[in-house]
């Protein structure tokens, strides 16, 4: 037998070793009442309602996990675990930056637990905490809402407690919203006061250990009021005649016509009502390609705008019960926003909007989404009405295709836009 042989031998008895030693790790101990020996406790260092444990593992062959185990002040005991493999540990759900006592073991395959390591630890200020005290509540058109920041991106509830009094009866209510995001915004909707009327707000903020936060007072706040503007007196430019210089775009393609985006009808699948750009749409010239394309509106009459709600094109079959091209193919998945300003003879800017699309949603669910439309306000940052106008110019700049990179949307179903009619 040659050397090579006694080599691929002796590799392949190496392997054959190791593998039955690591096999008897995994094996059952069920008979094993041997704990095994205490992990060393090399480091701590906090962490925002946690802390991380650096340590040294005891020699058992036959080690599992390291347990962390605290209790909170609700006496409700938390476990955490990391495999052997590793060399740290991460514990959660600190309510507070007090000291908190966590106690540490080696855990074998037998489940018998070491001795605890006792270590006294004082987290950082914990992420519910720090999310409560970055909410901001602005009021909004027959609304508000509210802005956190979570840049550690843990899980937190959000409860809203509010209460105003309606046609003489005082209404207290809550709304909870969840949420992992590092920065997110919320809207309380649907609420039918004047501007008169006081909105009291309260907020809570817990996380997933059951820490919550004391109320927090907002103050009270009174809300915007807006209309829908009445579609009766819009009128649409020719595709391609321009206004202030920027050309109406050509709608009219295949089965969509660009009337069908004021009617004040949606497309649900069935009733192909859209307008579609077959891409040319910035002036119905292919030469002049398709995106951005400019939707203007003559709206009759001069208003100060206030929001926009956009419905999507549907084509999601008869039984409108699927999603379609809700929030995908050929619609407009971002857009910009002018007012034409008498006083300069110019187009001004309003605002950019990018559509979100909804994540964890069944196909229903979706149909549901895009059929509500997706609303907007003119300043989203700081609700307010534009300079009255009589024209109003919805850019279409990108489509939700490649994240919003790519310029191939086609299709739009209705545009409805909200605010009052201007003093002139």
């Amino acid at each position: 037998m040659n050397i090579r042989k006694y080599i691929a031998m002796g590799a392949a008895l190496l392997l054959i070793v190791g593998a039955c030693k690591e096999e008897n790790r995994y094996a059952s101990h069920v008979s094993d009442g041997v704990a095994p020996g205490k992990i060393t406790i090399v480091d701590h260092k906090p962490l925002y309602g946690g802390a991380r444990f650096f340590y040294d593992l005891p020699a058992d062959e036959d080690l599992l996990q390291v347990e962390a185990v605290y209790t909170a002040k609700n006496g409700k005991s938390y476990t955490f675990s990391a495999s052997y493999f590793v060399d740290s540990l991460d514990v959660y759900g600190f309510g507070s930056t007090d000291p908190h006592e966590v106690k540490l073991y080696a855990v074998d395959r037998s489940g018998n637990r070491s001795e605890a390591v006792t270590v006294s630890v004082t987290p950082l200020e914990p992420a519910f905490s720090r999310v409560a005290s970055s909410i901001e509540v602005k009021p909004g058109f027959s609304s508000f809402f509210l802005d956190w920041i979570n840049e550690l991106q843990q899980n937190v509830n959000v409860y809203v407690d509010y209460s105003f009094t309606l046609n003489g009866q005082h209404r207290e209510l809550t709304t909870v919203f969840s949420s992992n995001l590092a920065e997110d915004r919320r809207f309380i909707n649907d609420l039918f006061l004047s501007p008169q009327d006081e909105v009291r707000i309260r907020v809570r903020v817990e996380d997933r250990f059951g820490n919550i936060t004391e109320p927090i007072d907002m103050g009270a706040i009174t809300l915007y009021e807006d209309i829908e503007i009445p579609k009766g007196n819009w009128t649409l430019p020719n595709a391609n005649d321009s206004i202030g210089g920027v050309p109406m775009c050509f709608g009219d393609g295949l089965e969509g016509r660009s009337a069908k985006v004021i009617d004040g009808i949606i497309d649900r699948g069935d009733n192909l009502n859209f307008m579609h750009t077959h891409s040319r749409g910035r002036t119905g010239r292919t030469a002049d390609g398709n995106m951005p394309w400019n939707f203007i509106i003559d709206l009759g009459d001069y208003y100060e705008l206030s929001r926009i709600v956009t419905v999507q094109r549907h084509s999601g079959g008869l039984a409108n019960i699927n999603r379609g091209q809700y929030y995908q193919s050929e619609n407009v998945g971002m857009y910009n926003m002018y007012v034409w300003d008498d006083d300069t003879d110019q187009w001004v800017f309003i605002s950019q909007h990018k559509i979100p699309v909804p994540v964890g949603l069944s196909e229903l669910e979706f149909v549901q989404a895009g059929e509500a439309g997706d609303e907007a306000y003119m300043y989203p940052n700081d609700p307010q009405y534009t300079k009255p106008t009589r024209w109003f110019r919805y850019e279409a700049i990108k489509s939700f295709n490649g994240n919003y990179t790519l310029e191939d949307a086609n299709c739009l179903s209705e545009i409805t836009l909200f605010g009052r009619k201007a003093n002139r």
